[in-house]
């Protein structure tokens, strides 16, 4: 079966400066390799046979390092957009998406099982699927509850907070284009409260290996880092 993913590599890396002022974000190298060569392999290494890169910013020399994909005997080809468009509205540029496919931000390091994702997915006949991962922030003040007379009914010493959040990573049915409009900038924000409102509730993947999002400079050298100590698989 022919298994298709969108990466998502238009943005202007601007939290990742000054790493991302000489080269575009998905080219920042990581160890040997640049980091969307990385997603590339790993795709491969999962039997993705057809990879669409969108691309704006940087579009000619993220095209003239990854070319057709024959250095990795996969097929690569591109979607430009001519204004940015951010997350979900590079999709309706691309006329021959098949019934399922893969989305990924194009700077996400993880050691997720894409195929097992894939499946359940399919398995579920889910609508949309989105990657998740458990992240904890420990607050470094006490926090202090009050109620409508602003007077004290609960204290907290630096609590911990959980929360799931989104991975960048999604698996995503063909029939939720009819829900993004053409030529217009809309984001994952704004397909996910679209498919609330209809009752369309797109299914959580929850995930607890190895992630990392390396839109900023300390998680870029964490991820330098990882890559060093090989933390990271795949």
């Amino acid at each position: 079966m022919s298994k298709r993913a969108i990466i998502l590599a238009g943005g202007k890396g601007t939290r990742l400066k000054p790493y991302s002022i000489a080269l575009p974000k998905p080219l920042v190298p990581i160890g040997e390799m640049p980091i969307l060569e990385i997603i590339i392999r790993q795709l491969k290494y999962f039997d993705f046979d057809h990879i669409t890169i969108a691309v704006n910013h940087y579009a000619e020399i993220i095209q003239a390092f990854f070319g057709d994909g024959k250095k990795w005997n996969i097929t690569i080809d591109y979607s430009l957009e001519e204004k940015p468009l951010s997350t979900m509205g590079p999709l309706t540029l691309i006329n021959d998406l098949p019934e399922n496919f893969l989305i990924m931000n194009g700077d996400v390091l993880t050691n997720l099982d894409i195929n097992t994702f894939y499946t359940e997915h399919v398995n579920r006949k889910s609508n949309f699927t989105i990657g998740a991962y458990k992240r904890t922030d420990k607050v470094e003040y006490g926090v202090l509850h009050r109620n409508e007379k602003s007077e004290l009914i609960k204290f907290e010493e630096k609590p911990i907070n959980e929360y799931l959040v989104s991975m960048g990573i999604y698996m995503m049915s063909k029939n939720n284009l009819e829900y993004i409009p053409k030529n217009t900038f809309f984001g994952f924000d704004h397909l996910m409260n679209k498919l609330i409102a209809r009752n369309l509730l797109p299914f959580i993947y929850e995930f607890d290996g190895y992630w990392l999002d390396i839109g900023r400079p300390d998680d870029y050298e964490k991820a330098i880092n990882d890559n060093n100590n090989n933390a990271i698989l795949k």
